[in-house]
């Protein structure tokens, strides 16, 4: 029987691609990890406008691996590395009048453009509903952008999109091995 013993593994060009303690416990160089990635939800009830596309402001980080997410100001994900990426968005969406709820429609934007969305639009009024909306989505790792859009109608009230018990949340990683 043979055995191999090394601390770390480079690649040629002197990048770690695994390392470790000497204890059995590794770690990555990045390459081989689903980084970068974050995840951010709303720390405050956001008002859309009525019957208009809106940016969700996921202000709240509970993950941001490479600091690539913006979360005051533009509120959008801009990964500098290239790849595929896992993107999700749920929104739970509700009207501030019961049943007056008459379409939800959550959205994914790449580079400010529509890119895939999760609509109800019932056949009767409602009071609340959950899109979900995910994709894979390359990124050039330079200047691609992903954003949080909802579009809800509601014929009485303020529409609203909740921001408890992690009812809203927007996040994305890259897929290793895509």
């Amino acid at each position: 029987m043979s055995n191999i013993l090394v601390n770390t593994i480079k690649d040629t060009g002197n990048n770690t691609l695994l390392s470790s303690d000497g204890s059995g416990n590794i770690s990555s160089g990045g390459a081989i990890t689903n980084t970068p990635a974050f995840e951010a939800y709303l720390s405050a009830t956001q008002t859309p406008t009525n019957n208009a596309n809106t940016k969700v402001q996921f202000n709240t980080e509970r993950l941001d691996t490479n600091g690539y997410y913006d979360n005051s100001t533009n509120y959008r994900f801009t990964p500098l590395v290239a790849g595929k990426y896992f993107v999700y968005l749920k929104l739970y969406t509700y009207s501030q009048t019961a049943d007056s709820l008459t379409i939800t429609a959550a959205k994914i934007y790449k580079n400010g453009s529509e890119y895939a969305r999760s609509t109800f639009h019932p056949t009767t009024v409602g009071y609340e509903f959950t899109p979900v909306v995910v994709a894979n989505i390359d990124m050039n790792g330079s200047t691609d952008y992903i954003e949080a859009y909802i579009n809800m109608g509601v014929s009485t009230g303020n529409p609203l999109v909740w921001n408890e018990y992690n009812s809203s949340v927007f996040g994305a990683y890259r897929i290793i091995g895509a």
